[in-house]
Protein backbone atom coordinates (compact mmCIF):
# COMPACT_ATOMS: atom_id res chain seq x y z
CA UNK A 1 0.00 0.00 0.00
CA UNK A 2 1.33 3.55 -1.17
CA UNK A 3 0.95 6.42 1.53
CA UNK A 4 -1.09 9.43 0.21
CA UNK A 5 -1.15 12.33 2.68
CA UNK A 6 -4.36 15.03 2.64
CA UNK A 7 -5.69 17.97 4.31
CA UNK A 8 -9.02 19.14 4.30
CA UNK A 9 -9.52 22.97 3.44
CA UNK A 10 -10.51 24.33 6.58
CA UNK A 11 -7.79 27.49 7.34
CA UNK A 12 -7.52 29.46 10.99
CA UNK A 13 -5.70 33.11 11.13
CA UNK A 14 -2.01 32.36 10.35
CA UNK A 15 -2.97 28.61 9.02
CA UNK A 16 -3.13 29.66 4.98
CA UNK A 17 -4.32 27.02 2.23
CA UNK A 18 -0.47 27.79 0.68
CA UNK A 19 0.34 26.67 4.85
CA UNK A 20 -1.38 23.67 4.27
CA UNK A 21 0.58 22.45 0.69
CA UNK A 22 3.33 23.33 2.24
CA UNK A 23 2.91 20.80 5.32
CA UNK A 24 1.72 18.15 3.11
CA UNK A 25 4.21 18.35 0.78
CA UNK A 26 6.99 18.16 3.60
CA UNK A 27 4.75 15.29 5.54
CA UNK A 28 4.63 13.50 2.05
CA UNK A 29 7.98 13.49 1.76
CA UNK A 30 9.18 15.94 -0.88
CA UNK A 31 12.42 16.56 0.94
CA UNK A 32 13.37 12.97 0.56
CA UNK A 33 14.21 13.59 -3.42
CA UNK A 34 17.80 15.41 -4.23
CA UNK A 35 17.19 18.43 -5.29
CA UNK A 36 19.89 20.38 -5.26
CA UNK A 37 21.61 21.98 -8.53
CA UNK A 38 18.66 20.04 -10.49
CA UNK A 39 16.02 20.80 -12.73
CA UNK A 40 13.16 20.37 -11.97
CA UNK A 41 9.59 20.37 -14.30
CA UNK A 42 6.74 20.89 -12.27
CA UNK A 43 4.14 20.04 -15.20
CA UNK A 44 0.58 21.89 -14.48
CA UNK A 45 -2.15 23.32 -16.57
CA UNK A 46 -2.14 26.75 -17.07
CA UNK A 47 -5.86 26.86 -18.16
CA UNK A 48 -7.52 27.77 -21.44
CA UNK A 49 -8.51 31.51 -21.96
CA UNK A 50 -12.28 31.40 -20.36
CA UNK A 51 -12.01 28.69 -18.33
CA UNK A 52 -11.87 29.93 -14.55
CA UNK A 53 -11.35 26.11 -12.68
CA UNK A 54 -7.78 25.80 -13.54
CA UNK A 55 -5.47 25.94 -10.83
CA UNK A 56 -4.75 29.63 -9.29
CA UNK A 57 -0.97 30.58 -9.61
CA UNK A 58 -0.42 30.77 -5.76
CA UNK A 59 -0.46 26.99 -5.89
CA UNK A 60 2.32 27.09 -8.42
CA UNK A 61 3.90 29.29 -6.39
CA UNK A 62 4.22 27.45 -3.39
CA UNK A 63 5.37 24.39 -5.08
CA UNK A 64 8.28 26.17 -7.31
CA UNK A 65 9.50 27.99 -3.14
CA UNK A 66 9.41 24.58 -1.92
CA UNK A 67 11.83 23.05 -4.37
CA UNK A 68 13.79 26.31 -4.20
CA UNK A 69 14.18 26.18 -0.55
CA UNK A 70 15.60 22.55 -1.40
CA UNK A 71 17.92 23.44 -3.66
CA UNK A 72 16.16 22.96 -6.94
CA UNK A 73 16.05 25.34 -10.09
CA UNK A 74 11.96 25.09 -10.41
CA UNK A 75 10.15 25.62 -14.12
CA UNK A 76 6.56 25.75 -15.00
CA UNK A 77 5.63 23.64 -17.61
CA UNK A 78 3.01 22.05 -20.23
CA UNK A 79 2.65 21.20 -23.97
CA UNK A 80 0.58 22.35 -26.67
CA UNK A 81 -2.22 21.05 -27.85
CA UNK A 82 -3.72 19.40 -30.63
CA UNK A 83 -7.06 21.06 -30.72
CA UNK A 84 -7.81 25.07 -32.02
CA UNK A 85 -7.71 27.30 -28.75
CA UNK A 86 -5.50 29.72 -27.16
CA UNK A 87 -2.71 26.88 -26.54
CA UNK A 88 -1.88 25.36 -29.62
CA UNK A 89 1.78 26.82 -30.25
CA UNK A 90 4.09 28.31 -27.49
CA UNK A 91 3.10 31.80 -28.14
CA UNK A 92 -0.41 31.64 -28.03
CA UNK A 93 0.09 29.27 -24.79
CA UNK A 94 2.48 31.65 -22.90
CA UNK A 95 0.35 34.70 -23.63
CA UNK A 96 -2.97 32.41 -22.45
CA UNK A 97 -0.53 31.54 -18.99
CA UNK A 98 -0.12 35.47 -18.63
CA UNK A 99 -3.76 36.05 -19.18
CA UNK A 100 -4.06 33.75 -16.28
CA UNK A 101 -2.11 35.31 -14.16
CA UNK A 102 0.63 33.02 -14.83
CA UNK A 103 4.22 34.38 -14.74
CA UNK A 104 7.93 34.56 -13.05
CA UNK A 105 6.50 37.17 -10.48
CA UNK A 106 3.42 35.45 -9.64
CA UNK A 107 5.16 32.07 -9.57
CA UNK A 108 8.73 32.44 -8.59
CA UNK A 109 10.06 30.59 -11.43
CA UNK A 110 10.11 30.57 -15.50
CA UNK A 111 7.60 28.95 -17.42
CA UNK A 112 8.73 26.64 -20.28
CA UNK A 113 6.60 25.49 -22.85
CA UNK A 114 8.07 22.07 -23.33
CA UNK A 115 7.16 20.98 -26.94
CA UNK A 116 8.53 23.83 -28.51
CA UNK A 117 6.96 26.77 -30.91
CA UNK A 118 4.75 24.17 -32.63
CA UNK A 119 4.52 21.50 -30.69
CA UNK A 120 7.07 19.50 -32.63
CA UNK A 121 10.42 19.70 -30.29
CA UNK A 122 10.23 16.17 -28.81
CA UNK A 123 12.16 13.26 -27.51
CA UNK A 124 11.06 9.83 -28.80
CA UNK A 125 11.09 7.63 -25.93
CA UNK A 126 11.44 3.93 -25.51
CA UNK A 127 8.31 2.12 -23.30
CA UNK A 128 7.62 -0.53 -24.76
CA UNK A 129 4.04 -0.88 -23.82
CA UNK A 130 1.37 -3.47 -25.75
CA UNK A 131 0.52 0.05 -27.40
CA UNK A 132 3.04 2.62 -27.19
CA UNK A 133 6.98 1.19 -28.08
CA UNK A 134 8.32 5.27 -28.12
CA UNK A 135 6.88 7.75 -26.57
CA UNK A 136 6.71 11.39 -27.85
CA UNK A 137 7.38 13.34 -25.12
CA UNK A 138 7.95 17.26 -24.83
CA UNK A 139 11.70 17.71 -24.78
CA UNK A 140 11.64 20.11 -22.02
CA UNK A 141 9.99 18.05 -20.08
CA UNK A 142 12.13 15.06 -20.42
CA UNK A 143 15.52 17.38 -20.23
CA UNK A 144 14.74 17.93 -16.50
CA UNK A 145 16.53 15.83 -13.58
CA UNK A 146 13.08 15.71 -11.70
CA UNK A 147 9.42 15.60 -12.74
CA UNK A 148 6.79 17.10 -10.54
CA UNK A 149 3.08 16.69 -11.22
CA UNK A 150 0.54 19.59 -10.18
CA UNK A 151 -2.71 18.68 -11.28
CA UNK A 152 -6.45 20.27 -10.97
CA UNK A 153 -8.62 17.28 -9.72
CA UNK A 154 -11.60 17.14 -11.66
CA UNK A 155 -13.77 15.00 -14.08
CA UNK A 156 -13.44 14.49 -17.91
CA UNK A 157 -15.34 13.59 -20.65
CA UNK A 158 -12.95 10.79 -22.12
CA UNK A 159 -11.26 9.62 -19.20
CA UNK A 160 -13.66 10.27 -16.84
CA UNK A 161 -11.24 12.10 -14.56
CA UNK A 162 -8.15 14.22 -14.85
CA UNK A 163 -5.81 14.07 -12.03
CA UNK A 164 -2.06 13.03 -11.99
CA UNK A 165 -2.01 10.36 -14.59
CA UNK A 166 -2.88 12.37 -17.25
CA UNK A 167 -1.54 15.32 -16.26
CA UNK A 168 1.76 13.32 -16.74
CA UNK A 169 0.43 11.10 -19.89
CA UNK A 170 -1.73 13.45 -22.15
CA UNK A 171 -0.11 16.65 -20.95
CA UNK A 172 3.35 15.67 -21.47
CA UNK A 173 2.56 14.26 -25.02
CA UNK A 174 4.02 16.78 -27.32
CA UNK A 175 1.68 17.16 -30.52
CA UNK A 176 2.63 13.70 -32.72
CA UNK A 177 2.39 12.29 -29.05
CA UNK A 178 -1.19 13.46 -28.42
CA UNK A 179 -2.06 12.15 -31.67
CA UNK A 180 -0.62 8.81 -30.85
CA UNK A 181 -2.81 8.89 -28.20
CA UNK A 182 -5.70 9.75 -29.41
CA UNK A 183 -6.30 8.56 -33.16
CA UNK A 184 -2.70 6.76 -34.09
CA UNK A 185 -1.17 9.50 -35.45
CA UNK A 186 -3.14 10.27 -38.08
CA UNK A 187 -4.74 14.14 -38.77
CA UNK A 188 -8.01 14.63 -40.96
CA UNK A 189 -8.56 18.05 -43.00
CA UNK A 190 -11.52 20.10 -43.41
CA UNK A 191 -11.87 20.69 -46.54
CA UNK A 192 -14.50 23.28 -46.46
CA UNK A 193 -11.84 25.53 -44.10
CA UNK A 194 -8.65 24.76 -46.19
CA UNK A 195 -7.43 27.96 -48.32
CA UNK A 196 -5.16 25.95 -50.62
CA UNK A 197 -2.43 27.70 -48.80
CA UNK A 198 0.33 24.90 -49.36
CA UNK A 199 1.67 25.23 -46.02
CA UNK A 200 1.54 21.65 -45.15
CA UNK A 201 2.92 20.32 -48.05
CA UNK A 202 6.27 22.65 -47.59
CA UNK A 203 6.73 21.39 -44.21
CA UNK A 204 6.00 17.76 -44.74
CA UNK A 205 8.96 15.70 -44.92
CA UNK A 206 6.91 12.58 -46.09
CA UNK A 207 5.17 14.24 -49.01
CA UNK A 208 1.94 13.17 -47.41
CA UNK A 209 -0.46 15.89 -48.00
CA UNK A 210 -1.49 16.50 -51.81
CA UNK A 211 -3.81 18.89 -53.21
CA UNK A 212 -6.92 18.35 -55.69
CA UNK A 213 -9.13 21.98 -56.46
CA UNK A 214 -7.30 23.82 -53.88
CA UNK A 215 -8.23 21.59 -51.22
CA UNK A 216 -5.34 19.65 -49.28
CA UNK A 217 -5.45 15.88 -49.00
CA UNK A 218 -2.96 14.02 -46.73
CA UNK A 219 -1.93 10.43 -47.66
CA UNK A 220 -2.39 7.97 -44.53
CA UNK A 221 -0.38 5.63 -45.81
CA UNK A 222 2.97 8.40 -46.22
CA UNK A 223 1.92 10.25 -43.09
CA UNK A 224 4.06 9.05 -39.88
CA UNK A 225 1.85 11.67 -37.45
CA UNK A 226 4.30 14.27 -36.72
CA UNK A 227 1.67 17.24 -36.19
CA UNK A 228 3.76 19.53 -37.79
CA UNK A 229 0.75 20.04 -40.54
CA UNK A 230 -1.80 21.14 -37.75
CA UNK A 231 0.68 23.34 -36.40
CA UNK A 232 1.78 25.18 -39.27
CA UNK A 233 -2.40 25.41 -40.62
CA UNK A 234 -2.87 29.05 -40.49
CA UNK A 235 -7.10 28.61 -40.12
CA UNK A 236 -7.27 25.38 -38.30
CA UNK A 237 -8.09 23.22 -40.84
CA UNK A 238 -6.12 20.23 -39.87
CA UNK A 239 -6.65 18.12 -37.01
CA UNK A 240 -6.04 14.84 -35.34
CA UNK A 241 -8.96 12.46 -35.87
CA UNK A 242 -10.50 10.50 -32.97
CA UNK A 243 -10.64 6.66 -34.15
CA UNK A 244 -9.39 5.61 -30.73
CA UNK A 245 -12.27 4.47 -27.83
CA UNK A 246 -11.71 5.53 -24.72
CA UNK A 247 -10.36 2.35 -23.08
CA UNK A 248 -7.32 2.49 -25.49
CA UNK A 249 -6.91 6.05 -24.91
CA UNK A 250 -6.92 5.20 -20.80
CA UNK A 251 -3.98 2.66 -21.71
CA UNK A 252 -2.04 4.45 -24.19
CA UNK A 253 -2.04 8.04 -22.04
CA UNK A 254 -1.15 5.04 -19.14
CA UNK A 255 2.22 3.70 -21.10
CA UNK A 256 2.81 7.75 -22.11
CA UNK A 257 2.75 8.53 -17.92
CA UNK A 258 5.36 5.41 -17.87
CA UNK A 259 7.86 7.05 -20.33
CA UNK A 260 7.65 10.32 -18.50
CA UNK A 261 8.61 8.85 -14.87
CA UNK A 262 10.63 6.23 -15.63
CA UNK A 263 14.47 5.75 -14.48
CA UNK A 264 13.90 9.66 -12.62
CA UNK A 265 12.94 11.39 -9.09
CA UNK A 266 9.05 12.18 -9.27
CA UNK A 267 6.59 13.81 -6.95
CA UNK A 268 2.68 14.22 -7.41
CA UNK A 269 0.09 16.88 -5.70
CA UNK A 270 -3.18 17.10 -6.73
CA UNK A 271 -5.94 19.87 -5.91
CA UNK A 272 -9.02 18.70 -5.52
CA UNK A 273 -11.53 22.21 -5.87
CA UNK A 274 -13.34 23.19 -8.30
CA UNK A 275 -14.48 19.84 -9.26
CA UNK A 276 -15.49 21.11 -12.77
CA UNK A 277 -17.23 17.84 -14.91
CA UNK A 278 -14.75 18.96 -18.01
CA UNK A 279 -11.60 19.46 -18.58
CA UNK A 280 -9.69 22.75 -17.86
CA UNK A 281 -9.07 22.46 -21.52
CA UNK A 282 -12.31 24.00 -22.32
CA UNK A 283 -12.88 27.85 -23.08
CA UNK A 284 -15.59 27.48 -20.11
CA UNK A 285 -16.24 25.50 -16.74
CA UNK A 286 -19.26 24.34 -15.92
CA UNK A 287 -20.30 24.21 -12.33
CA UNK A 288 -18.93 22.21 -9.94
CA UNK A 289 -20.25 18.65 -9.12
CA UNK A 290 -19.53 18.08 -5.59
CA UNK A 291 -18.16 20.39 -3.22
CA UNK A 292 -14.06 21.32 -2.29
CA UNK A 293 -12.09 17.81 -1.32
CA UNK A 294 -9.02 19.13 -0.37
CA UNK A 295 -4.99 18.85 -0.66
CA UNK A 296 -3.30 15.38 -1.84
CA UNK A 297 0.61 14.68 -2.16
CA UNK A 298 2.04 11.58 -2.70
CA UNK A 299 5.02 9.79 -4.59
CA UNK A 300 2.54 7.25 -6.41
CA UNK A 301 0.10 8.48 -8.66
CA UNK A 302 -1.88 5.60 -9.57
CA UNK A 303 -2.83 5.95 -5.76
CA UNK A 304 -2.79 9.50 -5.82
CA UNK A 305 -6.00 9.38 -8.42
CA UNK A 306 -7.47 6.73 -6.77
CA UNK A 307 -7.13 8.58 -3.21
CA UNK A 308 -9.15 11.66 -5.09
CA UNK A 309 -11.66 9.59 -6.71
CA UNK A 310 -12.84 7.80 -3.69
CA UNK A 311 -12.63 11.54 -1.68
CA UNK A 312 -15.08 12.97 -3.93
CA UNK A 313 -17.24 10.16 -4.59
CA UNK A 314 -17.94 10.26 -0.93
CA UNK A 315 -18.71 13.84 -1.76
CA UNK A 316 -22.92 14.65 -1.99
CA UNK A 317 -23.66 16.19 -5.04
CA UNK A 318 -23.85 19.95 -5.78
CA UNK A 319 -27.96 20.70 -6.55
CA UNK A 320 -27.68 22.75 -10.09
CA UNK A 321 -24.31 20.73 -11.38
CA UNK A 322 -24.11 18.30 -14.21
CA UNK A 323 -24.16 15.43 -11.36
CA UNK A 324 -27.74 16.42 -10.24
CA UNK A 325 -29.08 16.13 -13.80
CA UNK A 326 -27.23 12.67 -14.49
CA UNK A 327 -29.73 9.36 -15.11
CA UNK A 328 -28.06 7.54 -12.36
CA UNK A 329 -26.55 7.98 -8.86
CA UNK A 330 -24.47 5.23 -8.56
CA UNK A 331 -21.92 6.31 -5.75
CA UNK A 332 -19.53 7.05 -8.88
CA UNK A 333 -20.04 10.37 -9.33
CA UNK A 334 -17.48 10.07 -12.54
CA UNK A 335 -19.18 7.66 -14.56
CA UNK A 336 -23.00 9.19 -13.43
CA UNK A 337 -21.70 12.55 -15.16
CA UNK A 338 -19.85 10.40 -17.90
CA UNK A 339 -21.75 7.26 -18.76
CA UNK A 340 -19.44 6.00 -21.67
CA UNK A 341 -16.10 6.58 -19.52
CA UNK A 342 -14.53 3.95 -17.13
CA UNK A 343 -11.95 5.48 -14.93
CA UNK A 344 -11.47 2.17 -13.45
CA UNK A 345 -10.18 0.83 -16.39
CA UNK A 346 -7.04 3.42 -16.57
CA UNK A 347 -5.76 3.08 -13.40
CA UNK A 348 -6.18 -0.67 -13.18
CA UNK A 349 -3.69 -0.73 -15.97
CA UNK A 350 -1.73 1.67 -14.50
CA UNK A 351 -1.11 -0.93 -11.72
CA UNK A 352 -0.76 -3.89 -14.05
CA UNK A 353 2.45 -2.18 -15.76
CA UNK A 354 3.97 -1.06 -12.53
CA UNK A 355 3.22 2.69 -12.39
CA UNK A 356 1.65 2.05 -8.64
CA UNK A 357 -1.04 0.83 -6.30
CA UNK A 358 -4.77 1.29 -6.04
CA UNK A 359 -4.64 0.48 -2.26
CA UNK A 360 -3.35 3.34 -0.08
CA UNK A 361 -2.92 4.87 3.27
CA UNK A 362 -4.75 7.99 3.61
CA UNK A 363 -2.80 9.99 5.97
CA UNK A 364 -4.01 13.54 6.96
CA UNK A 365 -1.96 16.54 7.40
CA UNK A 366 -3.50 19.05 10.07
Amino acid sequence: MSDVYYSNLRTSFNNSLLDKLGRVMEAAGIAKIDFQNHYAAIKMHFGEPGNLAFLRPNWARCVADEVRKLGGKPFLTDCNTLYVGGRKNALDHLESAQLNGFSPLSTGCQIIIADGLKGTDDIDVPVDGNYIKAAHIGRAIMDADIFISLNHFKGHESTGFGGALKNIGMGCGSRAGKMDMHSQGKPVVAEDRCIGCHRCQKICAHDAPTFKDGKCHIDLGKCVGCGRCIGVCPVDAISAGADNSNEILNCRMMEYAKAVLQDRPSFHISIAVDISPNCDCHNENDAPIVPNVGIFASFDPVALDQACADAVNRMPGNPGSMYAEAEDHTGDHFHDIHPETSWKQGLEYAESIGLGSRSYNLIEVR
